[in-house]
């Protein structure tokens, strides 16, 4: 048995783990490169294997970093089935075809700005390749085996990362192989925790995204109800750029924990992204995914994402009609670090008066305009224009979808006894080095691989 790091090897995104025997070749996860233009242009490389000669693919989550690829795959000539949960399916049936539409407008924009070396700019995959990809998706149950090849039993078991994420536990033979996927945090809103793991395995692929940071000990449901109150107060909008899978669902949910309290008046909240709304109504069919908190509200008879002032935001002119209802009013909208998309009319409305608030809710990258707000900065350029910031911005710390390096030492401590060895991955490199070293002090046989490189296993 080969293993061969194709993807987050290195880095956070592209995860790809290519497992290969002398009758299989498995893939597991084929995420899209995403960040700086050196991983990005990894996208466009030949991969060193033949996609019509996959077994199978096993995909861990829906995330675009670990999915982007397969519209790629099964352009060039991909057959073999994708294995995922039920709810990874359905949240890929949203997610793939949008990243083949930001494909297709990339290279539209490129083209007509003339901004390619490549005449015409082409995209990775266009929408076809993304609807013809998701006709290969087979859905699975929690702690249900199956075989994705003849011999490799395979169970998915709760990450707790995002709706329907798993963390792969693979038996072929005698011998056992352990994907963590990406890890959620203990006691986060919605899903349950991450099953820990039992017994003992013999190779670990672990994800590194936290390796040497800690999460913030706040509570989110008290600093949210203050900004809200406060906005309330003088009359004001409150806009939340949020990310349209998880935080978007994450932020509602919270917001309906304080109006059940009473904590907060029961103003008007807008989820204003055609994605954002295909997820909420997903994240409200899928019950089973639910941990105890949220299972006792639905129990009770509660509306969970679902009540009298809620108004999902689907068609451009339900997002036009948005400006003319009266505040106080929450908006909640994508992108989550304000890069596009229709939080930024949201801002260019909103950002010049100071009755307003703008709550940051997600990481933001160094140049965006979610940084640049955070920054302090007094104008920001929106469409061409320089917009005013007279707004309030603010951030709550509190919120990410990984545990952090204590809570995946914690998810470890599972296992009866360190694993054979284990590869760290998904991580920029202080962070791995930073894990690695947490690890290896407690006696773990611990690698940390390269992009391309390869292992025997056994």
């Amino acid at each position: 048995m080969n293993l061969q790091f194709l993807g987050a090897a290195g880095t956070v995104t592209g995860s790809k783990f290519y497992l290969t025997d002398q009758n299989h070749k498995v893939l597991v996860d084929a995420g899209m490169f995403q960040g700086p233009r050196r991983w990005r242009e990894q996208n466009w490389k030949a991969l060193p294997l033949d996609p019509a000669e996959l077994s199978a693919v096993v995909l861990t989550h829906a995330h675009i970093d670990h999915t982007g690829y397969l519209p790629r795959l099964g352009r060039d000539g991909l057959k073999a089935p994708v294995h995922c949960t039920w709810g990874t399916r359905d949240l890929a049936k949203i997610l793939l075809p949008d990243a083949a539409r930001l494909q297709e407008e990339e290279a539209h924009y490129r083209n007509r700005k003339k901004k390619s070396k490549h005449h015409p700019a082409l995209p990775l995959f266009n929408i076809v390749d993304a609807e013809q990809v998701l006709d290969m998706l087979v859905g699975h149950r929690y702690d249900t085996p199956f075989e994705p090849v003849r011999g490799w039993k395979t169970t998915y078991r709760d990450a707790g990362h995002i709706l329907g994420s798993a963390w792969v536990d693979m038996k072929v033979g005698d011998k056992r192989i352990v994907f963590s996927g990406d890890l959620g945090r203990v006691d986060a809103p919605i899903l349950r925790d991450p099953v820990r793991p039992e017994g003992r395995c013999d190779v670990l692929l672990l994800e590194s995204t936290y390796g040497n940071r800690t999460h913030p000990d706040t509570d989110n449901l008290e600093s949210l109800a203050e900004i809200v109150m406060e906005v309330a107060g003088r009359k004001g909008t409150l806009v939340i750029p949020a990310f349209a899978v998880e935080r978007t669902q994450e932020i509602l949910y919270l917001l309906e924990e304080l109006i059940r309290r009473q904590d907060i008046p029961k103003l008007p909240v807008f989820i204003d992204s055609p994605m954002a709304v295909k997820a909420t109504r997903l994240f409200a069919e899928y019950r089973e995914y639910y941990d105890e908190e949220a299972t006792a509200l639905v129990k009770r008879g509660e509306k969970v994402f679902n009540y009298k002032n809620l108004t999902l935001c689907e068609s451009v002119k339900e997002s036009k009609a948005i400006l003319q209802t009266s505040a106080p009013k929450i908006i909640i909208s994508a992108s989550g670090m304000a890069t596009g998309g229709r939080i930024l009319h949201h801002l260019r409305n909103y950002l010049p008066h100071p009755k307003n608030h703008v709550l940051m809710v997600g990481y933001q990258s160094v140049g965006t305009r979610g940084w640049r707000l955070l920054r302090g900065e007094k104008e920001i350029k929106i469409f061409g224009d320089f917009v005013k910031v007279r707004a309030g911005v603010s951030k709550l710390e509190g919120f990410s979808g990984h545990a952090d390096c204590n809570g995946v030492l914690d998810w470890c401590d599972g296992f009866s006894e360190p694993p054979g060895v284990t590869y760290l991955v998904h991580g920029e490199p202080d962070a791995l080095e930073a894990q690695a070293a947490s690890l290896r002090e407690r006696g773990w046989n611990v690698i940390v691989p390269e992009y391309a490189q390869e292992f025997e296993l056994w």
